[in-house]
């Protein structure tokens, strides 16, 4: 259910323009240096993501100063809106003097501890997401999206291992889907099936394999969404018979892939999924990195569906990046394989012998524990639902522009498919593509785009602002796409 804002908290909402209780004016960093000899320095010393360097000699990266609300100011003093989240991950906007506090207050009592101990803001947080996931099971924090998922693979692995009949195989193998993004590390690599992503790291992990996403768009070729659904059930059931269902270890699906191009499942896809999990012994994996904490319109993308999971991961809107944590939950029927009760002078290996140095400490769970705590008593979640709404029907408005093939997703993640014509569906070109990027960055205004995925279906662009947009800056994103979307024409 939405929520209805009363008058009053819109009109403040408009007011402040979401930069939220960042207004107050922030004290300069001693011994600031002039941009010519940041650029210098930049130039000489760091090394950009996702980034040819060679550009970079003519026109150096964007050096960003200061954030509040939904906008970024570099260090020229131009002030952008950030429709992108930072990295899907700022959902409760830039420069939260409260986070600052509860981070500058946890360090002063205790900076860290190693999570082989216990602390009190771990405890909390830990609690916390499973009061919200509404089930019995146990926490484990790691720092990255990446940990997160390379956790919950090693957890699948063990506990089959664990659980298997005396003689059985080993059930090693995981399924992913097509465009779906798990991460950078190895293992989380070779969960990604985006080509480009891998190009040039391979061979990767074995063990790991791809099946169809639940792409209604591109191929639903005519079907009706039910049958098309049924269709990529019987593919994912087919491969894990080829496969042998002994052999696989879990399932791992984001509920709305996010990097890949924001594809939003028909509506009985999870459940299938689930219940072929159930008939073969696979563990079913949600990796929310993206999905969660309000971004999608719910707590957590799942909610949409229903549809629980074994296991699941989070990051990014956890400490809506204020600082590194992730976290992989699982059920307590998991959890419990892993315990033992060796005999005198035995040792046991059931332990999960697995540790994050930076996983949960208690600064990093104290800023998790009170950005959900933002979230929760600001309805930043229905405020997602409520916006995400009006801004998926205002930009569906541009499907009358030959180039708009779709439009779609959930809450504020929402993507926008551009292609050469309504009928082939090919894909617009990434001049294209990157023209429309530039166009609003030229008018301050920056968005995103599934780029460095798959070769030749990098045409969707990328709309994920910080939760706390008001509907005077959805009006202003729109027209600024728009009007860089029909500048194509």
């Amino acid at each position: 259910m939405v929520t209805d804002f009363s008058a009053k908290q819109t009109a403040e909402s408009e007011k402040v323009n979401s930069r939220g209780d960042s207004s107050k004016q922030k004290s300069s960093v001693k011994g600031e240096l002039d941009t010519a000899t940041l650029e210098k320095m930049d130039s000489g010393s760091l090394w950009h993501a996702l980034s040819q360097h060679k550009p970079f000699a003519q026109k150096p990266p964007k050096c960003i100063k200061s954030g509040a609300g939904c906008y970024i100011t570099d260090n020229r003093g131009d002030e952008y809106f950030d429709a992108v989240s930072g990295a899907w991950c700022v959902n409760i906007g830039y420069g939260r003097q409260e986070l600052a506090d509860v981070a500058y207050e946890q360090m002063l009592n205790l900076s860290y501890s190693l999570m082989t101990m216990s602390h009190e803001p771990g405890i909390r947080l830990a609690h916390k997401l499973l009061e919200l996931l509404g089930y019995e099971g146990k926490v484990f924090f790691s720092t990255s999206g990446s940990e997160a998922n390379e956790t919950a693979f090693k957890v699948a692995r063990q506990y089959h291992a664990q659980i298997a009949p005396a003689g059985s195989g080993p059930r090693y193998k995981f399924i992913s889907r097509y465009r779906g993004y798990h991460g950078n590390s190895m293992g989380a690599l070779s969960a990604t099936a985006q080509a480009e992503r891998k190009l040039k790291y391979e061979p990767l992990v074995p063990g790991f394999m791809h099946v169809n996403p639940p792409y209604y768009y591109r191929f639903g070729d005519g079907l009706l969404e039910e049958d098309y659904t049924v269709k990529l059930l019987q593919e994912l059931e087919m491969t894990i018979r080829y496969e042998g269902e002994e052999s696989i270890a879990a399932v791992i699906v984001e509920p709305i892939i996010s990097g890949g191009g924001v594809i939003v499942p028909p509506d009985g896809y999870l459940r299938g999924v689930r219940e072929i999990c159930d008939r073969t012994g696979i563990l079913l994996i949600y990796d929310e990195v993206v999905n969660g904490f309000g971004r999608t319109g719910r707590m957590f993308g799942h909610h949409h569906w229903g549809v629980e999971p074994d296991i699941i991961t989070f990051a990014k809107g956890l400490t809506s990046g204020y600082m590194p944590l992730s976290a992989t939950v699982v059920k307590q029927h998991i959890f419990e394989a892993f315990l033992d009760e060796p005999q005198p002078g035995q040792k046991s290996d059931r332990h999960f012998r697995h540790i994050s140095t930076y996983g949960g400490t208690p600064v990093s769970t104290a800023v998790g524990l009170r950005n959900i705590e933002i979230v929760e008593r600001e309805g930043l979640a229905e405020r997602a639902a409520e916006i995400g709404q009006y801004l998926l029907s205002r930009l569906s408005e541009l499907l009358e522009h030959p180039n708009v093939g779709d439009v779609r997703g959930k809450g504020l993640l929402l993507g926008i498919e551009l292609v050469t014509d309504k009928k082939s569906k090919t894909p617009l070109d990434d001049a294209s593509i990157a023209a429309v990027v530039k166009n609003c960055l030229d008018q301050r205004v920056m968005i995103g785009r599934n780029t460095n995925t798959i070769p030749g279906f990098t045409n969707v662009l990328i709309i994920s602002p910080p939760l706390v947009i008001t509907h005077a800056e959805a009006d202003m994103l729109v027209n600024t796409i728009r009007q860089s979307i029909f500048s194509l024409s």
